[in-house]
């Protein structure tokens, strides 16, 4: 990274009422590597107020696959995508880095709110640096991406804006009267 490049990063979202629950999909490939993502994605979820669970696939490309499954049990809110892929003497790291990288974008244009934390490195060093908890946290950075999108998720598809219909329960129904006393 050039020391004079600047980023912006957004303040994480915290969730106080509706707490989200997370997959952590990450495979332990390299497992020094996964290990540090995982403390940051770990780090950065419970820093949120959410919950999570660890689901290890055997690589890269079985991630998407796993948040696909894992998406289907409904028992997520949304998914950090966390491995690395380090580049060999073939052209397999190209097949592995883009395919699961269009995997997870389609899903995720499917409406699964993913944080992708694949690393797509040279060598070991640079995943390293990325990896580090306390270095570029590309783990945190996964998982705070994730739970921007379902904090969006929330405020533009889970608000009613009060019209329509209020579901039974809502109403209050004094005895004898048929009258709705509900406030609006």
């Amino acid at each position: 990274m050039v020391s004079s490049e600047t980023h912006h990063l957004l303040t994480p979202p915290v969730f106080t009422d509706e707490k989200p629950h997370l997959a952590i999909v990450v495979s332990p490939y390299y497992k020094d590597i996964s290990d540090n993502l995982v403390a940051g994605a770990q780090t950065a979820i419970t820093a949120s107020g959410a919950t999570y669970e660890i689901v290890e696939v055997p690589g890269a490309l079985e991630i998407p696959t796993a948040v696909r499954i894992a998406g289907q049990s409904n028992r997520f809110d949304g998914f950090v995508a966390l491995g690395c892929i380090i580049r060999g003497e073939t052209t397999h790291y190209e097949t592995v880095c883009n395919d699961s990288s269009r995997a997870l974008q389609l899903l995720g244009l499917e409406g699964n709110c993913i944080g992708n934390g694949i690393l797509t490195v040279e060598n070991n060093t640079q995943a390293e640096v990325r990896a580090d908890k306390y270095g570029q946290n590309k783990g945190g950075r996964a998982a705070e991406a994730a739970l921007h999108l379902i904090a969006l998720t929330h405020r533009f598809l889970k608000k009613t804006k009060g019209i329509g219909f209020k579901p039974a329960s809502e109403h209050i129904f004094m005895a004898g009267n048929s009258k709705d006393t509900t406030t609006e």
